[in-house]
């Protein structure tokens, strides 16, 4: 069992749950800083997978701790979009572009 790579997985769902806690409650500052903390815990993912694996037998756990990533994921999209509608009506009225 390759604990190390499970650790990042499971740091990362950690992270995501605590986005879509923050988006919840509307802290958009909070999901932001650990949008960032996913990021970072995505690259030091890719690093350790570079020089590990996981065994046959941690594929259903990786699978399900990436459905649950998947899921947050998908609920804190569904969450933000009224606040990017927001945020793009405040530039327009301030003559700015949002990409």
């Amino acid at each position: 069992m390759n604990a190390q790579l499970l650790s990042y997985y499971e740091a990362i769902e950690q992270a995501s749950a605590q986005m879509l806690s923050a988006a919840r409650q509307g802290d958009w500052d909070e999901v932001v800083r650990m949008e960032g903390a996913c990021a970072l815990l995505i690259s030091q993912l890719k690093t350790a997978a570079d020089t590990q694996t996981l065994a046959s037998d941690e594929a259903p756990l990786k699978a399900r701790i990436m459905q649950r990533i998947l899921l947050n994921d998908a609920e804190i999209r569904q969450l933000a979009e009224p606040w990017m509608d927001e945020l793009g009506l405040r530039a327009q009225a301030k003559g700015q572009t949002v990409h």
